[in-house]
């Protein structure tokens, strides 16, 4: 039986209606509703616990889980059911259990896996803050400035791609790079500008202990944050965090410059290019990570291409319009951020590596 009505008249200009077609994408909206009304139960499982202490505790009731986790088993109970028809977590009827599988834990309770989600449920929560404020930027063409954002934004964006950071800069990311390495191990300067709350920064300080890092960001927030956690994790005597914009940030000299997903949401791509070429040692590299992207808007409609124009839409563009800048956007592709690289003065760049989530690009003087 089709799942809407269909003996109403159609226009006359209006195509024909398939039925079958009708139906399989009204039930991929379903599937849409639920995913997207879930996100905020994922987000509350994180925020307390429950996930962890599934994972910890083996097949529970809701009951046992409230009692676990000091929350209301009735609210539990419905959150759980919610987790089993999505397939986060499987349901024992005759033992009336439930449990998060080893593959499920790994993605939602083991914080620094390499598949670790919590963050994204964040920013999702975050830009669902923001949707009335985009809304009416449709209308207007204005912009939303990143510390307009809720604050979930901030830890969410961290926590989404650290996991990624962690798997790959050091092991692959660094090595992929022309004589980078080497340079780290003996001793460089390293510039991280756009930081944020310093997740990149510090990976690279805890890897290469004779190298100095400086982390800059114009989001005061992120940077008091940063400084902490750079105490937290034992590099403070090798790190500093500045507030600085991309166009302006200190010093000069150094080995190794890194944009990570930020530049595509700059109001002055190319000038913080050109802030980057002036501030590179004669041999230095210039590393840009940005989302995985196809140069044509077809070749990014997937799975992993709907995540990041979603994102785009709801927070890069409109922190780049927010000071009237081009707005790249989340998917530029390469050959646009190479024309960012060209006009700025950079003379070779290529695709150092890549993983399904981001592009690594190299640029030199």
């Amino acid at each position: 039986m089709s799942t809407v009505a269909t003996k109403q008249t159609p226009s006359p200009s209006a195509p024909p209606v398939d039925p079958a077609k009708l139906d399989a994408f009204m039930g991929k909206a379903v599937g849409d509703m639920g995913a997207a009304l879930s996100a905020a139960l994922v987000f509350i499982g994180d925020q307390l616990g429950l996930y962890k202490a599934m994972a910890r505790g083996g097949p529970v009731t809701a009951q046992e889980l409230a009692i676990l986790t000091r929350t209301n088993e009735r609210y539990v109970r419905e959150w759980l059911d919610n987790q089993a028809a999505g397939g986060y977590v499987t349901y024992d009827a005759a033992a009336k259990r439930y449990t998060l599988p080893p593959e499920q834990a790994l993605a939602l309770a083991v914080e620094g896996s390499p598949a670790f989600l919590p963050g994204a449920y964040q920013v999702i929560m975050a830009a669902f803050k923001a949707a009335p404020r985009i809304l009416d930027n449709f209308r207007t063409g204005q912009g939303l400035d990143w510390g307009e954002h809720d604050p979930l934004l901030f830890e969410g964006t961290e926590r989404f791609f650290k996991p990624g950071y962690s798997a790959n800069l050091v092991q692959s990311w660094i090595p992929a790079l022309d004589g980078v390495e080497e340079k780290l191990r003996r001793g460089a300067r390293v510039a991280d500008v756009g930081c944020g709350l310093g997740a990149s920064t510090i990976l690279l300080a805890q890897a290469f202990p004779k190298s100095k890092f400086f982390g800059y960001d114009y989001h005061e927030p992120s940077i008091t944050a940063a400084r902490k956690r750079a105490i937290a994790a034992h590099v403070e005597d090798r790190v500093q965090f500045a507030a600085a914009k991309a166009t302006q940030f200190p010093g000069s000299g150094y080995d190794l410059i890194a944009h990570f997903d930020c530049l595509h949401d700059m109001s002055d791509p190319v000038g913080a290019a050109r802030a980057v070429r002036k501030a590179l040692a004669p041999d230095g590299t210039w590393m840009l990570v940005e989302p995985f992207a196809g140069d044509s808007p077809q070749q990014n409609h997937n799975p992993v291409g709907r995540v990041y124009y979603a994102a785009s839409t709801l927070i890069c563009v409109p922190v780049s319009l927010a000071h009237s800048g081009p707005a790249l956007g989340a998917q530029a592709g390469e050959a646009r951020l190479a024309d960012v690289a060209r006009q700025a003065g950079f003379t070779r760049f290529r695709r150092a590596t890549q993983t399904p989530f981001n592009i690594v690009l190299e640029a030199r003087p």
